[in-house]
């Protein structure tokens, strides 16, 4: 039997091995720690920055989880029978965000085409 991954499991494992990973699904778990560590650690590199005086920090870290980023938001939207495609929609503004996070609160659907139900294979 797998144990469960602890929180801050996910998001090392969208850093380390699933950085660039577009395919498959992710739960909802999985991508909200890891939204929700990334803003923890982005909060904590803007408070070393100021304390440094610089937005170097800050930068260098916003472009490392930008791909890991939209590949775990891919995954979510695949985790709820969407292409990932959909995430152009938050390119609209506040409606087309509103609409994503719709979707990413979604409970993850049985079986599809992007593979099969995460929480079935745990």
């Amino acid at each position: 039997m797998n144990p469960q991954p602890q929180p801050f499991d996910y998001y090392l494992n969208a850093l380390k091995y699933k950085y660039a990973k577009f395919d498959g699904r992710a739960r909802r778990s999985e991508y909200w720690y890891f939204v929700l560590f990334n803003i923890l650690v982005s909060i904590g590199i803007g408070i070393i920055g100021t304390f440094l005086d610089t937005t170097f920090l800050s930068g260098v870290y916003s472009l490392a989880v930008l791909i890991p980023g939209i590949a775990v938001a891919v995954r979510r939207l695949h985790d709820t029978g969407r292409s990932g495609f959909w995430i152009a929609i938050g390119l609209i503004p506040i409606v087309g965000l509103i609409v994503l996070l719709v979707f990413f609160v979604e409970d993850s659907k049985p079986d599809n085409q992007y593979g099969p139900n995460p929480k079935t294979v745990l």
